[in-house]
């Protein structure tokens, strides 16, 4: 036994030659690193030297990471979303800064009677029975629903309301729509254009003329060939320039807010709309009294706010002046004021009318629309064929 043990403990301690190929020193670095990281297979070490991994933990490693990411990836679809509705939300009911203020008229009376809550609206077209239709036309907004088909109006041409004599004028609905803005379509207000029912038959009159200077009325190819000269971004708006320059048509524009705004908001779009068209017809436009009206449109305008669902009135004569009403539903329509000069309301009107661009393209098709059941009745026949019924 004595003899064994040290033999098997030299042979244990003995090194041990193995014969290999003689490997560069960076060989054997690559050769080690290979070693080391094959020595276990299935299984990994950190840099650091610690615990190795096995495929199991790396798995739910990655997928945890996986997840994180889509969790990030979510939430900022979520406050993207979240941004763009407050982004509308902020802009169609928050309201705009500035306080109502008293009209300087001080008038208490109310000038609008809207004969749709009163009447029923009857048409009797020639040959054929009378016929109901509804008193009211509908705007397409829920903030807004409808427009009054038929109006009265108190005659503004002195600027006094006289209670003994009020001279009332009936006006007719020729068309409305919704003006909006920015790309997300922000409803701002309803518009609607109205026509005293005296000056139908000249309106009719200018508009069956300039098609053919000797029919009555104008038959399907005729209405069409007017739509399309109208709708012209050149054409259309030297038609309405001449029809509101020389017909004499007393014409209204009723505007109802779907939001809260403001006299200046609405100020400062008609101005840009008005000074644009001048810039283009200086000519007409250049002198120092155009300046000095639209000065004193903008004063008229120096005002508070404009809730949604009140009312403002634009009424335009057989002169052309332009008088403003405005009622904040507590003391009745007040009359903001006026303006002589014709040019003015000429251009504020083209902005819905005319041109290449208008504050409400839908209020547009919609006038025209209007326009073309008149020119298709015989010229004087429409005011006679509206009547209104009381109930």
């Amino acid at each position: 036994m004595s003899l064994r043990t040290p033999t098997v403990r030299a042979l244990r301690s003995a090194p041990r030659y193995i014969s290999q190929p003689q490997l560069s020193s960076s060989s054997r670095c690559r050769h080690l690193t290979t070693s080391r990281r094959t020595l276990s297979p299935g299984r990994s070490l950190s840099e650091e030297g610690k615990e190795p991994l096995d495929a199991v933990t790396l798995h739910r490693l990655e997928a945890a990471r996986r997840a994180y990411y889509k969790r990030r990836s979510y939430y900022a679809g979520v406050g993207f979303v979240l941004g763009l509705v407050g982004i509308y939300v902020t802009a169609t009911w928050a309201p705009l800064p500035g306080k109502t203020e008293k009209m300087d008229s001080g008038r208490q009376n109310d000038p609008l009677v809207v004969l749709g809550k009163e009447r029923k609206v009857v048409i009797q077209k020639l040959g054929e029975e009378p016929e109901e239709i509804p008193d009211v036309v509908e705007t397409g907004t829920s903030t807004v629903p409808t427009f009054p088909r038929v109006v009265e109006f108190f005659d503004d041409e002195s600027g006094v309301i006289r209670q003994d004599d009020p001279g009332m004028v009936e006006y007719q609905l020729m068309g409305l729509g919704i003006r909006t803005v920015s790309f997300l379509g922000v409803q701002v207000y309803v518009v609607g254009m109205y026509i005293a029912t005296e000056d139908i038959a000249v309106l009719q009159k200018v508009l069956i003329r300039k098609i053919d200077p000797t029919a009555t009325t104008l038959v399907a190819g005729e209405k069409e060939k007017l739509r399309d000269l109208l709708l012209d971004p050149v054409t259309g708006e030297e038609v309405w320039s001449q029809i509101l320059k020389e017909s004499g048509v007393r014409t209204l524009v009723r505007i109802v807010p779907t939001r809260n705004t403001d006299f200046h908001h609405l100020r400062d779009a008609w101005v840009r709309s008005i000074t644009a068209r001048a810039q283009r017809n200086k000519e007409e436009f250049g002198d120092e009294a155009f300046g000095a009206a639209v000065s004193h449109f903008k004063t008229l305008f120096n005002r508070g706010s404009v809730p949604k669902q009140k009312e403002l009135l634009l009424l335009r004569d057989v002169k052309g002046k332009l008088a403003v009403w405005y009622d904040d539903g507590k003391s009745g329509a007040q009359r903001v004021g006026a303006v002589d000069d014709e040019r003015i309301s000429r251009g504020l009107w083209l902005n819905y009318l005319g041109g290449k661009t208008v504050a409400s393209e839908p209020a547009r098709q919609s006038i025209i629309s209007g326009i073309m059941e008149f020119v298709e009745r015989p010229i004087g026949t429409v005011a006679t064929q509206v009547h209104e019924v009381n109930v």
